[in-house]
């Protein structure tokens, strides 16, 4: 059974004396999970997927992000999840994923190191059908504080077209993803947080990029992202794409403030 995400968000509320330490080598499993088609239809629909009998890469993290979450609230973590900010997030399909196929699922943190601005960790999540590895994701986890020193900034692309985002994306995405973190609801709780307004999810921003491509990708590829700024709702931002390199992004309309910057490709 998939961990409440509830119950664990009010846990969350204890772990503030957290103080670092090394990640917990302990691995969550999930065995046999299949898929419900109704749901899986109603997150193709915020995502901007079409109705398949395939998976979208992104999906089978919404499916794996309870266990993360659950290692991320427990005792000896070494930070609290409240706080801790989603800097960036590696998924690796090696093949499609059908409808009616059940994997076993398994996520354990691990690669605690240094960032510009803190420290960061990986949180590693795989997906296997038959006992082989069909899919794997990697979400970069930052908590701030003393960090390694400065960073270079990438350069901006100019955007080729606009999407517009919904001021009730951050809602719409947290009932079919199960993260109801508060700066995604509602503009008020944001604000707690520093933000002038709700903001989205930096997987639905991923998983909407991934869309754009629905069609043009192989069964088996990479697709790596880096999340850069929030994007507030609701708005409009820029979205671009080089066909060449795999290479894409979201700006603001002028292409000068990276929201997402990217990479897919085939394995």
């Amino acid at each position: 059974m998939s961990p409440g995400l509830g119950g664990l968000y009010l846990k969350a509320l204890t772990g503030f004396t957290k103080r670092g330490g090394e990640l917990p080598t302990r691995v969550y499993e999930r065995v046999g999970v299949g898929v419900d088609a109704e749901h899986l239809a109603s997150y193709n629909q915020v995502c901007g997927f079409r109705l398949s009998d395939e998976l979208p890469a992104t999906y089978l993290h919404v499916v794996a992000f309870p266990l993360q979450v659950k290692l991320m609230t427990d005792a000896d973590f070494p930070f609290p999840l409240i706080g801790t900010v989603h800097v960036a997030n590696r998924i690796v399909q090696h093949r499609p994923v059908g409808v009616g196929e059940r994997v076993d699922l398994r996520v354990h943190g691990e690669n605690l190191r240094p960032h510009p601005k803190g420290t960061q960790f990986d949180m590693i999540s795989a997906a296997s059908v038959d006992g082989a590895v069909v899919w794997r994701g990697t979400s970069t986890y930052l908590r701030r504080g003393p960090g390694s020193g400065g960073s270079v900034p990438d350069p901006v692309p100019m955007p080729t077209s606009r999407w517009h985002v919904p001021g009730d994306i951050g809602r719409r995405y947290a009932a079919v993803s199960g993260d109801r973190n508060p700066i995604h609801l509602h503009p008020l709780a944001a604000r707690v947080f520093g933000f002038r307004r709700a903001i989205a999810h930096g997987m639905w921003s991923k998983a909407r990029c991934l869309a754009a491509f629905e069609g043009r990708l192989g069964g088996g590829f990479e697709v790596d992202v880096r999340f850069k700024l929030p994007v507030l709702l609701p708005g409009v931002v820029g979205f671009y794409a080089d066909q060449g390199t795999g290479r894409f992004g979201l700006t603001d309309v002028g292409g000068t403030r990276p929201y997402l910057s990217g990479v897919v490709g085939s394995l």
